[in-house]
C-alpha cells in the first residue's frame, strides 16, 4: 500500500481538485484507493456524495484502525471508497498533542489498510501544524500544487525549510504546477526557473480551466463530465507520473 498526500500550506491552488481526480483515476487504473479528508471542510466528501456521520469522532480518529472502518463510504465509482471529513476534524491538532507518538499517529493508523487497498490519498487542510508534521511522517509522497506566482511559490520554498528543520526526507516533495496559464509571461517564466531548481517538479502541470470549478455543480470528477478537455487529459497524466514512481513495475 502506497501513500498520497495532497497538500499545500496555501489554500486555492488545486489540492483538492488533484485529490479527487488523482482518486479517480486510480481506481479507473484497478487500485483499490481510499480517499481520506482531513480538511474539515469536506470538500472531497462533497464531490464525492458523501457525508460523514453528525457525531463528532475526532478523538476516535487516532485511536484504532478499526475507528475509521465504520466511516468509510463506498463511492460511486468501482475500487473508490472515501472516509468523509467532520468539523470536528479541525481539533486534530488539539487530539494530537495529548498523543506521546503524535508524529506516527497517522502512520500507525493507515498501516492497518495494508490488506485492504493499494493505494491511500489524503486530501489535506492547509496548514503547516501537528496533524501536518504526522501526514509527512505517514506518507510515501507529498504531492504539492504550486501556482506559476510569487506567493506560491514562496509557500514551497517555506515547505523545503520545515522539511530541513525537522530533518524530514525532502525526496518525498513532488510538486507540480497547477491552475497554469501560459499566456501569461509571469506563468511561463517562473515554471522556467523553478523547473531548473526544483528537478523534483513533475513533468505535467494542470491548466487553468473552469470546468474544474464545475466539479462542485456535477458533484464528480472530471472524467465522469469532461473527459475530453485538456485539463482532464493533464490530471490522468498526471497520474500516470505518479504511478510510474509508487508502482514502478506496474
Amino acid at each position: 500500500m502506497k501513500t498520497i498526500a495532497c497538500y499545500s500550506m496555501k489554500g486555492g491552488v488545486g489540492k483538492t481538485a488533484s485529490a479527487v481526480n488523482l482518486a479517480w483515476s486510480a481506481a479507473q487504473a484497478g487500485y483499490k484507493t481510499l480517499l481520506i479528508d482531513l480538511d474539515p471542510q469536506g470538500a472531497s466528501s462533497f464531490y464525492f456524495r458523501v457525508k460523514s456521520k453528525k457525531k463528532s469522532w475526532e478523538q476516535a480518529f487516532f485511536e484504532a484502525h478499526k475507528n475509521l472502518l465504520k466511516h468509510i463510504k463506498s463511492a460511486d465509482y468501482e475500487n473508490l471508497d472515501v472516509l468523509p471529513a467532520h468539523f470536528s476534524f479541525r481539533n486534530f491538532d488539539l487530539v494530537l498533542e495529548e498523543n506521546k507518538d503524535s508524529e506516527k499517529s497517522l502512520y500507525k493508523v493507515l498501516k492497518g489498510f495494508k490488506k485492504q487497498y493499494d493505494l491511500v490519498i489524503l486530501d489535506c487542510p492547509p496548514t503547516i501544524s501537528n496533524l501536518s508534521q504526522s501526514i509527512f511522517v505517514a506518507s510515501d509522497l507529498i504531492l504539492v500544487p504550486v501556482i506559476p506566482t510569487t506567493l506560491s511559490e514562496r509557500t514551497l520554498v517555506q515547505l523545503y525549510q520545515y522539511f530541513t528543520q525537522r530533518e524530514l526526507p525532502q525526496e518525498k516533495i513532488t510538486p507540480y504546477f497547477s491552475m497554469v496559464q501560459k499566456q501569461k509571461h509571469l506563468h511561463a517564466e517562473t515554471m522556467q526557473r523553478l523547473f531548473k531548481e526544483y528537478p523534483q517538479f513533475l513533468p505535467t502541470h494542470i491548466p487553468f480551466s473552469a470546468d474544474v470549478e464545475k466539479m462542485g455543480e456535477h458533484r464528480m470528477p472530471l472524467g465522469e463530465f469532461a473527459s475530453g478537455k485538456p485539463v482532464f487529459t493533464a490530471y490522468h497524466d498526471l497520474w500516470r507520473n505518479l504511478r510510474d514512481k509508487l508502482f514502478p513495475a506496474s
